[in-house]
Formats: C-alpha cells, structure tokens, sequence
C-alpha cells in the first residue's frame, strides 16, 4: 500500500443516480451505515442486511422516532447547587439564567446532544442535524444562552428531515440566530447586513458558479428582514413594526428584478415571505443544497461528471418534491453513483464520526438515565475528546462551519495534521486501555466481549479478517492479514505461526473465562491487536 498518497481519492466516478442493482452484502450495508450514522455496529448491519436496500433506506430516512427529552441538572457538585432547577431536572424551562448557571447549562446541553449520537436511533436524523449545524452555523459561546442553544439544536432535530423553507424561515426567527448574527438589531434606523449577507451565502444561494446576487441584494434583504426582536423574558422572538423599514425593496437581474413592496403594521413581518419566495424561486439554491448535501455524504470533489450527472438531477428531485429533504436523501443513498466501489473509503472521518462511531461499533457502554451526574460527565470527557481533534460540537470556528467541509483543495483531509493523528492514535490506544473513569464508573472498549461477539474467535484468520471488515471500508491484502497474524496475534506464543496455539488460547479462556491467566493471554495479544489495527490510516476513512 503506497501510504504517502492514501488520503488522496481523487478517482472519478462516472455513474448517475439509476438505482443501485448490484450487491448487497456486509460491505454495502457497512458503507452505508458509516455515511448515515455513526459508526456501522453489527448489530445495525446484521439488522439493516436482513431488509432490501430499499427498505433500509426507507426506515433510516422515514422512521419517525419521539424527540428526546431534554437535558437535565447533572452538574451540581461541591463547589455550586443550581438552587432553581432540581438535580436530574430539566433546566431548560427555567427563566432565569446568570453566569454561573448559564455556563453550566451550555456544557450540559453539549454533552446532552453528544449522548444523543452516541445513542442514536436506527436513523438518519442525528447525523442530519450535524449536518444542519454545520449549515446554519451558531456559536454556542456567541449565542451565550443556553436556553436558545437548546431550543436552536431541538428546531434542527425536528425539521431534519422536513421541509427546507420551513426550516429556512424558523432559524431566521430563532432567537440564537437573531442573536448570533445581529438579527435583533437590524433596523430601519441602523440596517445591519449580517444576516441577509449570510442567508445568500452560505444558508440558501451560496456561492457557486451561478450565483450571481449583488451587494445591492444583501441591503435590500437586509431591510426586508428589519423589525425582529428577541424577547428575553419569555426567551421567543417578536416583531417590532416600529424597527420596521416599510420601503420597496428591489433586487437585481439574478432575482428577476423582483421588488418587494413594503408592508406597514404588523403586516412588515409578511415580507419575510416574499423574500423567501424569492429565494426559493432560484434554481442555484436547489443546486446548492444539493452539493452540500453531497459533500458531506458521499466526497468532498464534485467535477463536471458529478455536477452534471447527480447534483443537476438531484436538484431537480428536491424542487419537484417542493424542497423536501427527504426525497433528496433517498434518491442519491439508492444511486448508483453512491455504492461505486470509487467512493469506499473516499472520506476521512470526522472527529465526531471518529469518536462516536468507535463508541457505537465497539458497543461501549455509559451509566444509564438513573445516574445522569456520571453519565453526562463521560459524555463529557468524550466530547473534549472530539474538541480536541478540532471538532468542538455547538462551537463551530466561524459562521461558514468547519473547514474540513468547505475549504478547497484540502477539504476532510484537513481533520489530519501533525497533531491531530497521534491524537487520534492516543485516544483509540486509551479506549483500549484504561478508557475515561469518573466515581469508579469507567468507559472503555471491553475486547473480550466485543471479540466473542464475532463469528469464529478462536480462528486467528477470521478474527483478523471480520475485525477489518467491520472497523475499514477498505481490504487489506492477504499480506497485511498474514504479517498482522504473525507478528502481532500469534507472536510470543509457542510456535508463533501455527494457528492452532491462538486457538487453543481463545479455547481455553472461553471455557474458563475466570481464570486470571487465560484471560491475560488473550486479552495482552487483542490489545495488541486493535491497537495495531486502528493506528493504521485505514481506519481514519469511511
């Protein structure tokens, strides 16, 4: 394997979106289990391998699931009593927040919405509001209430997978994205930009080849969008018609010279309408959409092939379906073009993909509901753990979202650097080890049990080979399996290559898995085992 260029794809995949007829095996579920949630356990590809792909599509992208319920006090400790809200209450319907209790409450909201991936239901939804929290980006440090970053994260979760105007309309109204980007403050007497800027840009028409919107669009949105307020007191939004610029506002060539009368009155929060009607009259959001969608589903490259043979048509489909987001999905997780064996392995993990994903297929397990203090500081220590491979959930680097997604030529492979790997290697290798512990409580990858899940253990050859079909999307050749069973499963025991004296080791401990010895044996050589295995760059891909 020629290590220099691995993280470098490049390969061009020519296919459309006709149905997928070909295969489907572990390898296909596998894939695309790892793109639409995170991680591919193996009990979601044995579930998900028992149905049609069709079906499996269908019930990751349709399945309705309840909303969670929301966080809860578990940060109580010697040095602070949140006295208004209960420990093991929700905090989130109180009024009152203050230094103390409001940075407390944001670090409880992160790690509650880091539990919810590690928790995941057999559907899309999760990994779609990571998604839409890379698209409509807030800061949680900015926004700084963490009752609106709470109620910001719970609209993504409910219109995931809903309609995109809708959605488009309630984050321009949310009170985090007022605050965020200076809603609140736009008004007739001092018109701010921010927002109107960024609505073109980066949340509806973007910045493709066809976009074409001038800066005189930008000061025309902006006044449409003055007038709205954040009511602190009962944390909502509000219309001040007063605030209001009550002018036509005309827009450029792009948008079909569209004028936008102005409304007096209550009726000024009617031009928010108009706007989006605008918006949403444009073919290039369609497009947009779409490529960001690809983007972050499928490879970051999108040459001339890819546009004219899957965004071009799959934005077709979602203004047909009347900007859906559903259809989208479900057309482009069916194509051809998605299961090309060119796209296996064609994306670097995240860091939140790397860390919940190891968390989910190694079925690591945390402290349940009823000790909730415990539970939300590991799902904390997790977290801190993505932060530090620079995916810091809630907290984006700017209002663009993190570069690995945008930022060409680099794209994912920017999640790697000369810090963030052996970060990577240090976090998979403490799992594997001592794991993360508070209260006596520890969450840790338990091999034993992971590995007596696997069909034929104590065949060295068929460990190593099911191992690397679940933990890579791509083979390693009978050579790298052969050296790995050598020099790493079956070194230091007695006759080193023949495979029976693993056998006899795994044998001996499941038939007396007590017995302090036997349980050495096996568990020193499968640590060495994944350790090995998830060091290797195979396993940063999905």
């Amino acid at each position: 394997m020629n290590r220099t260029n691995f993280f470098v794809n490049g390969l061009s995949v020519s296919s459309g979106l006709k149905v997928y007829r070909g295969p489907w095996k572990t390898g296909q579920v596998s894939f695309l289990l790892k793109r639409t949630l995170f991680g591919a356990s193996g009990e979601d590809v044995a579930w998900f391998q028992a149905k049609s792909l069709k079906k499996a599509v269908r019930e990751l992208i349709y399945t309705e699931y309840p909303l969670p319920p929301p966080p809860v006090n578990g940060y109580n400790d010697d040095k602070y009593t949140d006295e208004e809200v209960p420990a093991g209450q929700t905090w989130t319907t109180s009024l009152t927040y203050n230094g103390m209790n409001n940075a407390r409450r944001k670090n409880s909201f992160k790690s509650w919405w880091f539990g919810l991936m590690l928790n995941q239901d057999r559907s899309i939804r999760e990994k779609m509001v990571l998604f839409w929290h890379n698209h409509f980006v807030t800061e949680t440090n900015t926004v700084d209430n963490a009752l609106f970053c709470y109620q910001y994260n719970d609209l993504l979760r409910r219109h995931a997978l809903g309609n995109f105007r809708e959605m488009v309309k309630e984050v321009t109204l949310s009170p985090a994205m007022l605050r965020y980007l200076n809603g609140y403050a736009n008004t007739k007497k001092a018109p701010d930009e921010n927002y109107g800027r960024e609505l073109q840009e980066l949340f509806t028409i973007g910045k493709g080849p066809g976009s074409r919107y001038t800066e005189a669009d930008v000061k025309a949105a902006a006044k449409v969008l003055t007038g709205y307020t954040i009511d602190y007191k009962n944390f909502s939004s509000g219309f001040d018609p007063g605030r209001h610029d009550e002018s036509d506002k005309q827009f450029s060539p792009f948008y079909g010279s569209r004028l936008i009368r102005g409304r007096k009155g209550k009726d000024g929060a009617m031009e928010l309408d108009d706007l989006l009607d605008m918006l949403f009259s444009n073919e290039e959001l369609s497009l947009f959409i779409c490529r960001k969608i690809y983007r972050f589903f499928v490879y970051h490259a999108i040459d001339e092939t890819t546009e004219k043979n899957v965004i071009v048509p799959l934005a077709a489909v979602f203004r047909k379906k009347n900007y859906e987001i559903r259809p989208v999905l479900e057309t482009l997780f069916r194509s051809r073009h998605f299961f090309d064996p060119k796209n296996y392995g064609g994306m670097i993990k995240s860091p939140v993909d790397f860390t919940v994903g190891l968390c989910r297929e190694f079925r690591v397990v945390f402290p349940d509901s009823t000790d909730y203090a415990d539970q939300y500081n590991l799902w904390e220590q997790l977290r801190n753990q993505a932060s530090s491979l620079q995916q810091n959930i809630g907290d984006p680097p700017n209002v663009a979202g993190w570069q690995a997604y945008y930022q060409e030529p680099e794209f994912d492979k920017l999640w790697i650097s000369s810090d963030t790997l052996p970060r990577r290697n240090l976090f998979t290798d403490r799992m594997i080890n001592n794991g993360f512990s508070r209260n006596g409580k520890k969450v840790s990858i338990d091999l034993l049990s992971f590995v007596s899940g696997l069909s034929h253990p104590e065949d060295p050859d068929a460990l190593i080979r099911e191992s690397v079909a679940c933990l890579y999307q791509l083979a390693l050749s009978d050579e790298a399996c052969r050296f790995i069973k050598t020099s790493i499963l079956l070194s230091g025991l007695v006759g080193m290559s023949a495979d029976h004296y693993w056998t006899n080791a795994w044998l001996a401990y499941r038939d007396n898995p007590d017995d302090k010895a036997n349980r050495n044996i096996v568990t020193v050589k499968l640590k060495a085992l994944y350790k090995y295995l998830m060091d290797l760059p195979e396993y940063q891909l999905m």
